[in-house]
């Protein structure tokens, strides 16, 4: 019988081809008058290791959140993050506060 016939089915496990790994750069600038953070810089596959490896080099904070990234990714560059990754942001800022032992600027407080 023909339906029989594996080569007929679709079948699950096939390899995926591997997922482009991405990076997102982020900026925050409490004396800015928007007072949010901004991506800087963004990139995919080769873009994105060299974006990481920078990061790295420099002794930047680098957290892994692929949900977070996609979103962050779609966000042009110099543009403040989207609300809904404001949550996540906050969180990973108050980390890197607290890893450079830090008190995170007053927004605003520049301005003064």
């Amino acid at each position: 019988m023909a339906d029989d016939d594996p080569k007929d089915k679709p079948t699950t496990d096939q390899p995926k081809p591997p997922k482009r790994p991405i990076a997102v750069a982020l900026t925050y600038e409490p004396e800015r008058a928007d007072d949010a953070p901004r991506v800087t810089a963004t990139g995919r596959g080769k873009l994105a290791e060299r974006i990481l490896k920078l990061a790295f080099a420099s002794g930047v904070k680098v957290r892994e959140d692929a949900d977070l990234a996609q979103i962050l990714a779609a966000v042009e560059v110099d543009s403040v993050i989207p609300l809904e990754a404001f949550m996540a942001v906050a969180e990973i800022l108050a980390y890197v506060y607290r890893a450079n032992r830090t008190d995170p600027p007053l927004p605003g407080a520049a301005a003064r």
